[in-house]
């Protein structure tokens, strides 16, 4: 019960830092893409801030044999870069460019009821239901054939 409290209370938290900042207004993140045009800084400073509060925390938090509520730490361990990872960054750049959103502020301004944030949460929705399907037929041995824009250049440098 204490971890679901937790999880929720950072969640708010998070939302409401979100909200405060205005990294819910697609327009702000747009303007952030813009460098020819109407550059606006305030997104790098907003990453800034939480790239600090991480970083010190990180080195706090890892001081204690365990998590509050977890039997352990779950770091990852993969270091390799591969196509699939190029792709689906480059996937989520693309749609966070496009949209204005990535996943946190657009779950956060599904309050506002506007429909394009509803539209781009079910599209994001549908992806990753989509991409569920697809790993469970690979998983089952059914090949699927798909090739992102990132992998033919990859095998071409390799």
């Amino acid at each position: 019960m204490n971890s679901l409290f937790t999880a929720f209370a950072s969640g708010v938290i998070f939302s409401i830092g979100l909200g405060l900042s205005g990294m819910t207004q697609p327009a702000k993140v747009t303007a952030f893409l813009d460098f020819t045009g109407n550059w606006d800084p305030s997104l790098a400073c907003v990453m800034i801030g939480a790239i600090t509060v991480h970083a010190l925390l990180y080195r706090v938090i890892r001081r204690r044999p365990t998590p509050l509520f977890a039997s352990a730490f779950s770091i990852p361990t993969r270091q390799d870069i591969d196509p699939r990872l190029v792709g689906g960054s480059a996937l989520f750049g693309i749609g966070w460019g496009l949209g204005g959103f990535c996943p946190g502020p657009a779950v956060t301004s599904l309050a506002s009821g506007h429909i394009s944030v509803v539209i781009f949460v079910a599209a994001m929705i549908g992806g990753m239901y989509l991409y569920r399907v697809v790993e469970g037929l690979q998983e089952h041995g059914v090949e699927v054939r798909h090739r992102s824009p990132a992998s033919s250049w990859l095998k071409a440098d390799s």
